[in-house]
C-alpha cells in the first residue's frame, strides 16, 4: 500500500536550458534539480527533452452500427522495428497555439477520414513518453455515422497518404488482442470503449 503520510515531491529548479536542435520539432537539454521523496533536493542532473506540440486523437464510433473508423498510414518511427511500418491508427493531429483540442478533433476527422463528428466524449489525457518528451495527448471518442466511410484521404501538401476503413468494434478489439493494432492511442481508446460500450451505445444509439 502507498504511504499516504508522505507528501508527493513538487519542487523543480531548472538551472539552464540549452537548445540542441530546432526544426519542425525541437530538442532541448535541461540542467535541473528536483525535490526528493525523502526530502531535500537532488544534485544537478541533465535531461534531453523532445519538445513538440500537444496532440489530439479521436476514435470515430458509430454507436448504432457498433463500428469504429480507423486509418492506416506510413510511420517512420516503425521502420526497422516491425515488418510493416503502415500502422492502424486513429484520426489524430497536433494542436496549433490558438486552437482548442475539440477544434483539432473536428478538423482532423474531416481531413484524414472525410467524417463529420457530431459529438465528442473525452476519454483521457496522458503523456505517451514523459521520460524524454513533453507531448500531452487529448483522447476522445467521436460520434459519427460510418455509412459510406472509407477511401483515401489526407493533405498532399503535408505528405499524407491515408487509407480509411470501417471496422466492426469486436474486430477492432480482437486486433488489439492479436497485436495487429500497436498504436498506443488506439489501444487505449479501444480498450476504454470495450469497458464503456453499453453506456455509450445507450446514449448515442
Amino acid at each position: 500500500m502507498p504511504d499516504s503520510s508522505r507528501s508527493t515531491p513538487a519542487k523543480v529548479e531548472i538551472d539552464k536550458t540549452e537548445l540542441c536542435f530546432q526544426g519542425f520539432y525541437k530538442l532541448d537539454k535541461l540542467f535541473l534539480r528536483h525535490e526528493l521523496f525523502n526530502g531535500g533536493m537532488s544534485k544537478q542532473i541533465s535531461r534531453e527533452l523532445f519538445v513538440r506540440h500537444d496532440a489530439v486523437c479521436v476514435l470515430p464510433y458509430d454507436a448504432a452500427r457498433d463500428e469504429v473508423v480507423l486509418i492506416e498510414q506510413f510511420r517512420v518511427g516503425a521502420v526497422g522495428k516491425v515488418d510493416n511500418p503502415w500502422l492502424i491508427e486513429m484520426v489524430a493531429g497536433l494542436i496549433d497555439k490558438d486552437e482548442r483540442p475539440e477544434e483539432v478533433a473536428h478538423r482532423e476527422a474531416d481531413e484524414e477520414a472525410g467524417l463529420q463528428i457530431a459529438a465528442l466524449w473525452p476519454i483521457t489525457k496522458y503523456f505517451p513518453s514523459p521520460g524524454g518528451s513533453d507531448e500531452y495527448v487529448h483522447l476522445y471518442l467521436g460520434r459519427c455515422s460510418s455509412e459510406g466511410a472509407g477511401g483515401l484521404h489526407g493533405l498532399e501538401e503535408e505528405g499524407e497518404d491515408i487509407r480509411v476503413n470501417v471496422w466492426a468494434f469486436d474486430d477492432a478489439l480482437q486486433a488489439v488482442r492479436d497485436g495487429r493494432i500497436i498504436n498506443a492511442a488506439a489501444i487505449i481508446a479501444i480498450q476504454w470503449l470495450a469497458l464503456n460500450r453499453d453506456e455509450v451505445r445507450g446514449l448515442w444509439s
